[in-house]
């Protein structure tokens, strides 16, 4: 899987060493003005050996577990200690797992303690999206593979740029984040129609239909040139995006074209609607037109980055945890091609600004939250992929004076190492 996967189907990879072996290094500058340093982080490894994971979540269920979405088709179960044996789900059967095709994401109900249902997202043999609901089993480990329910099958008009998150709103609504269908350049100007569900993000309601409703206060309700499940626009390939669990800011990593990567966010207290540019704009570059691209219709990138940092993003989450107080508020991302994390936080006025965090040679794929609002990152590789947590290494006091040691130690660099 070393050049296949890529979000934007192109990978500029560092030296693999047999082992992940990487340091982290304090950066000096600021993360959100003079008066906040940016912190150091760690990773830990928690799961080795595994095929190309794609996705991390939880079930909400309070059983402490971690749900890791490997591309090829299988659900993997981490409960604290191990992998079981037993994937949860498999339905490699059903999927095309190739370059960015495959098993992409996995979402829990709101109420998965009581119904026991849970969606994926993924790309069948045809190579066309799928959403689909499934119901675990009597046992909490296993779901039933018969119970599959398709909601929607969206056409992909080419290989590339399929989106495939998953995540339901604090609203209780399932969000589904669509790719403008690849190609380069959004040939069809799919992100920026409404007559496409290409490109967007979708509002659905999982517990209306069949196979689903139309939440009553979606924003193009009512318009004849619109698709009712259109929540936002112009998104080149939204990879990946998540909810603040204090705010309810929905927060949108969007991979670029050609120059710019972008971080988009929308307000908790949004009615939807936004146009995030695409292709229309890339970043905060006109891309097509080459000028006069902006009207004042757009929302712009609150961050964003060129490509000599990196050439595909990968979002994250703000931590909310409660084990690494120096990382509170603090929104996460990092980049597949160069294995760069980047932390970013605002200051009073708003003003998002970012520092990199962590300089490692991980294909970063995905970022992933915990019940407890911990917050991992994968590793994609075939058969020796890895998933990490993230955490605050804190300085350890200077030895007292009369200690007799040579007061040596620090400097920034820490190492850590997994061996497959």
């Amino acid at each position: 899987m070393d050049r296949t996967f890529h979000p934007m189907n192109r990978i500029r990879s560092k030296q693999w060493f047999g082992a992940i072996l990487f340091s982290t290094f304090l950066i000096g500058a600021g993360l959100a003005g003079p008066s906040l340093a940016a912190p150091q982080i760690q990773l830990t490894p928690i799961v080795s050996g595994i095929d190309s994971p794609l996705a991390i979540t939880h079930a909400g269920d309070g059983s402490g577990r971690l749900f890791i979405t490997l591309q090829i088709g299988r659900i993997l179960i981490y409960d604290g200690q191990q992998v079981l044996p037993a994937p949860f789900l498999d339905i490699g059967s059903l999927i095309t797992a190739e370059a960015e095709r495959g098993l992409l994401s996995l979402a829990f109900h709101p109420d998965y303690v009581s119904n026991g249902f849970l969606y994926v997202n993924y790309t069948d043999l045809n190579g066309d999206t799928v959403v689909a609901r499934y119901t675990v089993s009597a046992d909490p480990d296993v779901v039933d593979p018969a119970s599959a329910v398709i909601l929607l099958n969206i056409p992909q008009p080419f290989a590339n740029h399929n989106g495939g998150q998953l995540q339901f709103g604090p609203d209780g609504y399932l969000y589904i984040g669509m790719g403008d269908g690849g190609g380069g350049g959004d040939p069809s100007d799919n992100a920026q129609s409404l007559n496409s569900l290409l490109g967007k993000m979708l509002r659905i309601d999982v517990n209306a239909g069949p196979p689903y409703g139309i939440p009553p206060d979606n924003p193009f309700i009512g318009d004849p040139a619109a698709l009712p499940e259109i929540w936002a626009l112009g998104l080149r390939n939204p990879w990946r995006f998540s909810f603040d669990r204090l705010t309810g800011d929905l927060w949108i990593a969007d991979v670029g074209q050609d120059d710019l990567e972008e971080v988009n966010v929308q307000a908790g207290s949004s009615a939807g609607g936004e146009n995030y540019g695409w292709r229309r704009m890339e970043g905060t570059n006109c891309f097509n037109p080459a000028a006069g691209c902006n009207d004042g219709s757009l929302t712009l990138p609150i961050l964003q980055y060129d490509h000599s940092l990196g050439c595909s993003i990968s979002g994250g989450y703000r931590y909310r945890g409660q084990d690494h107080p120096g990382l509170a508020g603090i929104y996460f991302y990092g980049d597949f091609c160069t294995g760069r994390i980047w932390g970013a936080s605002s200051d009073a006025a708003g003003s998002w600004t970012a520092a990199e965090l962590l300089d490692t040679d991980l294909r970063i794929s995905a970022f992933g939250e915990d019940e407890a609002g911990e917050i991992y990152v994968a590793y994609l590789s075939s058969n020796a992929g890895a998933v990490f947590r993230i955490g605050e290494v804190v300085p350890e006091p200077p030895p007292a004076a009369d200690s007799g040691g040579s007061g040596g130690g620090g400097g920034g660099c820490f190492i850590s190492s997994l061996a497959d």
